[in-house]
């Protein structure tokens, strides 16, 4: 008996993504004999470009089932079932992982589409679902959808069962999926840990600092590390002899420290992050017209921008959402090309700046608003954030837009001005690492307090 299925999830980084969706149809070899299709509430939000491709949002789901709630039937429809999914390592370890946050390990045999696919039906162009499915002829639905996508997997696993006429590479291709087993002196490690935001260090036998990294839950992210089947997780399962921890409370400060620290230290397995961690930022620029435009591009290191992005999808994502709170004309931010109105104008929710309708003096009132809120440059601020203890708080100091250090005070200390504040901020490195992370904290979180001091 065969589960196949297909799952959509929020995107996100490794191991840390949610089911938003997931259909499975229980195959018998000839037919469909039952199905379970379901919208899952993930429990946090949906990655932009996901939702591009999938179509579904964060409404759709906040009425959704969360994910222990659709458990118990999950486990029923592939109980005795090999789980058949098209790029099934995928598929299995989301499965694997929503089960485990539950404190449940979920096993079961699985079989590759795509493997299959690949020996039983040499010579495709490619084997990615929907052009194979199209090339093969095999109609699909509601496609990046789990429902659509699962159901052309069961005529696609139709289509391989038949091709390959002995069994033999089919029942060869089984994967085990045997549970992974943490090793003892792994799990006296993670019983160490706590569950707190902070920055971690992986140390091996000698003490030398191997891997630095930071979570909201360091103990549950170590213990990711641990089970983790990658080669760099294998690496550091190998050398790891102990795990030592800083407790921040903020997730900016936690970000702040990680970066310097890996800086400073070059752990052998961070060279990712030594790197930058942004490829894409905000620009303005004052057209023939004194209008200010505003355009997302490659980062040049020869310009100062106005704030910066992890991938250029971000830097969409934020100018889509300024043109509608900003009443911003897509013409003039890069959005729409055209050498007359933009589009918005022709549905009346621009004001004319394309074709000089609205002044430039009006228009750029509101760009530079934009501007001010997400740059810092110039600013003498304070962004107060969680502490380590319920009656602390932390503080990241910028002074004329350069980011000075970090400390924590205690609630019932009174910050009333900057020179108060210098006396309990450690001093930190400047670079364009920490004005990226700081922007996109700030973006990400805007109910953070920040608090503006006059210019000394």
């Amino acid at each position: 008996m065969y589960a196949i299925l297909d799952i959509e999830t929020t995107g996100g980084k490794y191991n840390e993504e949610g089911i938003t969706e997931i259909a499975i149809y229980k195959y018998n070899g000839h037919e469909v004999v039952d199905q379970f299709i379901s919208l899952v509430n993930p429990e946090k939000d949906i990655q932009p470009f996901v939702v591009n491709l999938t179509g579904i949002n964060n409404n759709m789901l906040r009425n959704a089932p969360k994910f222990y709630e659709v458990a118990k039937r999950i486990v029923e429809i592939t109980e005795n079932c090999i789980v058949v999914a098209h790029n099934a390592q995928f598929d299995y370890r989301i499965l694997c992982t929503e089960f485990r946050r539950l404190g449940f390990e979920y096993e079961r045999k699985s079989l590759c589409t795509v493997e299959l696919s690949k020996n039983l039906i040499p010579g495709q162009q490619s084997y990615s679902l929907g052009k194979l499915v199209r090339s093969l002829g095999i109609p699909v639905t509601d496609r990046h959808r789990a429902s659509g996508d699962a159901l052309a997997t069961v005529k696609l696993f139709k289509m391989l069962m038949d091709k390959d006429s002995q069994k033999t590479i089919i029942q060869n291709s089984v994967r085990a999926n045997p549970k992974h087993q943490l090793e003892p002196r792994h799990i006296d490690i993670i019983e160490d840990l706590p569950a707190i935001t902070g920055v971690y260090y992986i140390h091996k036998e000698d003490g030398e600092i191997i891997y630095i990294g930071k979570s909201k839950n360091i103990k549950k992210r170590i213990n990711q590390h641990f089970t983790n089947t990658n080669p760099k997780s294998k690496k550091i399962q190998a050398l790891v002899r102990s795990v030592t921890y800083e407790s921040t409370g903020s997730e900016l400060v936690a970000l702040l420290k990680e970066s310097e620290e890996i800086k400073r230290i070059k752990p052998v397995f961070n060279r990712a992050l030594r790197r930058t961690r942004f490829t894409h930022a905000l620009y303005s620029f004052v057209d023939e017209n004194d209008y200010v435009n505003l355009k997302i591009d490659v980062v040049d290191l020869r310009k100062k921008p106005i704030t910066t992005f992890n991938n250029r999808q971000s830097g969409k994502s934020f100018i889509v959402k300024a043109i509608e709170e900003y009443q911003l004309c897509q013409k003039l931010t890069g959005v729409y090309k055209t050498k007359t109105s933009c589009f918005n104008y022709d549905i009346k929710t621009c004001e004319g700046a394309c074709i000089q309708e609205e002044s430039s003096e009006t228009y750029n009132k509101r760009v530079n608003s934009l501007i001010l809120k997400n740059s810092y440059s110039n600013k003498n601020m304070v962004i107060i954030d969680r502490g380590r203890d319920v009656d602390e708080r932390s503080a990241i100091l910028i002074e004329n837009g350069v980011f000075k250090g970090l400390g924590f005070f205690n609630l019932n200390y009174q910050i009333n001005n900057i020179e108060i504040l210098k006396s309990i901020i450690t001093p930190m490195n400047n670079n364009r690492d920490t004005q990226h992370i700081i922007q996109a904290y700030l973006r990400k979180n805007k109910k953070i307090k920040q608090i503006i001091f006059e210019e000394p």
